[in-house]
């Protein structure tokens, strides 16, 4: 006898077929074996009511005659006294009696069939519910977006299928897509919280992890905590994840935004004790000495030793500061500004430069927020003059300064200098920056700014392309030397900190590189806490082994070598990977934030904006399949 289970019934289908010679019989109850497959292949299926229905054809339907128990006397019973032709029809062992059983186990599949089909669709239907939701996330549209693609699907479909044999099943697949706002809306609440186990499974398995903090306003005005995690795995690779977004409902003090990360901390149980740095954006409520957030958690006993940093990238804008040019900034701004206020003034401006076939349409503005509007609007004002001075003067302006052959030096050299710095701050942006990344480009660019000092004391103006341009004017070397003096020395004075992480991070890059042993190992032990004695051996052992240092490229280096043999350098290894040197990854989900909770989305609720956040920021695949097992599968009603 065997069962088969089929969907839609609490009974066990039986096929049986009896045959005389059947030795598979249960002692103690007379039933068929289930073991046994018999030869008849009659079958006979439970209905709601206990009894057994016999299925067996005949020539016009099925008997479906009920037998009381599936017992070898009520079988056989049965089968002589209504269906006695079976025997005669189809001889014991005969081709044709084999052909009539497969045929009958067709016939029971195909009615299985009929069940599990539509339980396949509506399962695949919610998986690709799933993946479109992940989309429409991760392109930050809104929920009811879902209905509108469903639409397009069907449009798109119907004339591109519309010779397809199967048109109509592909038709009815996609009508059965659950794309309503709602159902979009869970699905993406389901996705944030398996992402969110995959983070935490990640947190829990790394070695060490760092922090970066940054604040900001939604378009509510409601103040919003970003928080990204870098973790540090045991083979020194790393990973970078958005971990939150905190609401702060009323101020915004260091103490606010420490209970607030506190709360959170321990309700999403944090493990602190891995925490290796904190990354700021430098505001006082972050870095204030007594009430700062960072002074804060120094304060907390659950937060061990850790190193903070102000981001890399907002210093370095700040450094460019300290340029003594405000004339000409002050100037090219008011000018700009009178042309493109006014609607009247910049139509006819535009209609000037299609005149006069220039290069570029408009003029651009600059904002101190984004870092790299001063470089943009000034080489856009360089170009463009000769086309503003003629402007101005049809206007009747007064457009002396522009002429003046000093201020348009200053404007040129600004200009060159501003270019240079966008140059490193293009290069300190972006994802999986490291902080020997970012100390190698600072270090870099001090040493470029020191090369374009000596350049100008004799006179070389070959990495000055606007101010070179100025052939006729008499330029103040001097005056530029000291300007960028200046910035070399605000560089100097702002990188202090990471400067002291310049000999680690060189000797973790290759450490066959070190001359002297006891200095970097006491540099090394200072920085990270590491007993003295510990490292020294190790630095010895690890300059010493030939075989490593043909492997020796990158920090990557350190995940050949065993925790046995060297555990104090593979921790300092995997601290140093898992420093935030710059809070660019916040940066850039404020401004995801603002196209997700834009004007015309303003109601959306924290928890939504925390999800919607975490799909369009994560690298994590959220695992379609087994969200769909764990969901009703229901096939969409609307059509």
């Amino acid at each position: 006898m065997k069962y088969s289970k089929t969907p839609g019934s609490r009974q066990d289908s039986i096929e049986v077929s009896i045959s005389p010679n059947q030795e598979n019989i249960d002692p103690q109850t007379s039933r068929i074996s289930d073991s046994v497959q018999v030869d008849i292949g009659q079958k006979l299926i439970p209905n709601p009511t206990n009894q057994t229905v016999c299925n067996y054809p005949t020539s016009e339907m099925s008997c479906a005659a009920s037998v009381a128990l599936p017992k070898r006397g009520n079988l056989e019973r049965h089968h002589k006294s209504l269906h006695k032709i079976y025997e005669s029809d189809f001889p014991l062992k005969s081709e044709i009696r084999r052909q009539k059983v497969q045929d009958l186990k067709g016939s029971l599949k195909a009615e299985q069939a009929m069940f599990t089909r539509p339980s396949k669709q509506s399962e695949a239907a919610t998986v690709a519910s799933f993946k479109v939701s992940h989309i429409l996330a991760k392109h930050k549209k809104p929920f009811e977006d879902g209905e509108v693609l469903k639409k397009a699907f069907l449009e798109g479909a119907n004339s591109l299928f519309g010779d397809f044999k199967n048109k109509t099943e592909i038709m009815s697949a996609i009508k059965e897509l659950q794309l309503s706002r709602r159902t979009v809306t869970r699905r993406v609440e389901l996705m944030n919280s398996d992402i969110e186990q995959k983070l935490k499974s990640d947190i829990m398995r790394c070695s060490f992890f760092s922090l970066q903090f940054d604040e900001s306003t939604d378009m509510i005005d409601t103040a919003q905590l970003c928080v990204f995690i870098r973790m540090a795995f045991p083979d020194t690779s790393s990973k970078e994840e958005f971990l939150t977004i905190i609401p702060l409902k009323e101020t915004t003090r260091g103490s606010d935004i420490y209970d607030a990360f506190l709360s959170f901390a321990k309700n999403y149980e944090l493990p602190l004790y891995k925490l290796v740095c904190i990354t700021t954006d430098g505001a006082p409520s972050m870095t204030g000495k007594t009430n700062g957030f960072v002074a804060l958690c120094r304060a907390n006993e659950d937060f061990p030793s850790f190193f903070s940093f102000h981001c890399v990238i907002h210093q370095q804008v700040l450094c460019s500061k300290v340029l003594n040019m405000a004339d000409v900034m002050s100037i090219t701004m008011k000018i700009v500004n009178s042309i493109r206020a006014r609607s009247l003034q910049r139509r006819l401006f535009k209609v000037q430069l299609e005149a006069s076939e220039s290069e570029h349409t408009d003029l651009l503005l600059h904002t101190d927020v984004r870092w790299l509007s001063r470089g943009k609007f000034l080489e856009r004002f360089q170009e463009l003059l000769p086309e503003i001075i003629s402007f101005l003067d049809q206007r009747g302006d007064d457009t002396e300064i522009l002429k003046s052959e000093s201020w348009l030096c200053d404007l040129a050299f600004l200009t060159d200098v501003t270019g240079h710095l966008n140059s490193i701050n293009l290069e300190l942006q972006g994802k999986d920056k490291t902080i020997m990344d970012m100390i190698s480009t600072i270090n870099s660019f001090k040493s470029k700014l020191q090369l374009l000092i000596n350049q100008l004391k004799k006179k070389d103006l070959k990495n000055f392309a606007c101010l070179k341009a100025k052939t006729s004017a008499v330029i103040n070397y001097n005056k530029y030397e000291t300007e960028l003096g200046n910035i070399l020395s605000e560089f100097e004075r702002r990188f202090s900190n990471l400067q002291k992480l310049t000999n680690v991070v060189t000797f973790m890059i290759y450490p066959f590189s070190c001359v002297d042993v006891e200095i970097t190992a006491s540099e090394i032990s200072n920085t990270f806490d590491m007993d003295l004695s510990s490292l020294e051996n190790e630095m010895i052992q690890i300059i010493s082994d030939v075989h490593l240092k043909a492997k020796a490229t990158d920090i990557s280096f350190w995940s050949l070598l065993t925790q046995e043999k060297y555990p104090s350098l593979q921790q300092i290894a995997q601290q140093l990977t898992a420093l935030f040197g710059s809070t660019y990854l916040c940066e850039s989900a404020f401004s995801e934030m603002k196209i997700i909770k834009s004007k015309y989305r303003n109601r959306l609720t924290d928890e939504h904006l925390s999800s919607c956040l975490r799909l369009a920021l994560t690298k994590y695949v959220p695992s379609y399949e087994k969200l769909a097992e764990n969901t009703q599968c229901h096939a969409s009603t609307s059509k």
